[in-house]
């Protein structure tokens, strides 16, 4: 069985779900069949809810901060089992604070609005910007969303910041320094805080 919890320089995942509506030109997933701790992150088939809980119940939380839902695909295409999970977790260690790494596709992805409902157990969101234009996000996300991701993705964002949580934008230092500074600005006229992953450290 894959791992649905793992470690990465120190810091506690949750891998829900393999299927992302993105195929990222520098995709982590795409170096192979795990990071940190884990021994294989690619599911043969979709946890469940009754499997996440089983993997919750097994782990040793006493010493964690902060636990990141990530993993190898979108969390939100697994949003019942996210939104569970947060809950679940939440209710067993109310001290520790979730954080969710997000492409911002959540709306599309699951035909709604889903910002309230996701800031409403997670405390802090952290969506993949990754362009400054929806063409150039077009071109380096290969999303299955033409021409409506990256309005979807900003929409999704301001949705978050409105809810007021914790909310982040980044971008890989695979783009050139003039959209960096262009992302930089998206970024503040939403209300988010920036922040530029290295491509070479994986995160």
């Amino acid at each position: 069985m894959s791992d649905i919890i793992y470690t990465l320089d120190g810091g506690t995942y949750f891998n829900l779900t393999n299927k992302c509506p993105c195929n990222c030109a520098f995709c982590i997933r795409s170096k192979g069949e795990a990071v940190g701790n884990a021994k294989r992150l690619w599911h043969d088939t979709e946890p469940t809810f009754e499997e996440i809980k089983a993997a919750v119940d097994a782990y040793d939380f006493s010493e964690v901060k902060e636990a990141v839902f990530c993993g190898y695909g979108e969390p939100t295409n697994a949003l019942d089992n996210l939104l569970k999970t947060a809950k679940y977790l939440k209710s067993l260690y109310p001290q520790i604070k979730l954080r969710l790494n997000t492409n911002g596709l959540s709306d599309l992805i699951n035909g709604r609005e889903t910002a309230k409902d996701i800031c409403s157990v997670i405390d802090v969101i952290s969506v993949s910007l990754n362009d400054p234009d929806s063409e150039k996000y077009d071109k380096i996300t290969r999303n299955i969303f033409p021409g409506k991701a990256f309005d979807a993705m900003l929409k999704f964002t301001g949705d978050c910041v409105a809810c007021g949580n914790d909310v982040r934008m980044t971008v890989v230092d695979v783009i050139p320094p003039e959209d960096i500074e262009k992302s930089r600005i998206i970024c503040e006229q939403l209300g988010a805080k920036f922040r530029v992953r290295s491509f070479a450290r994986g995160r």
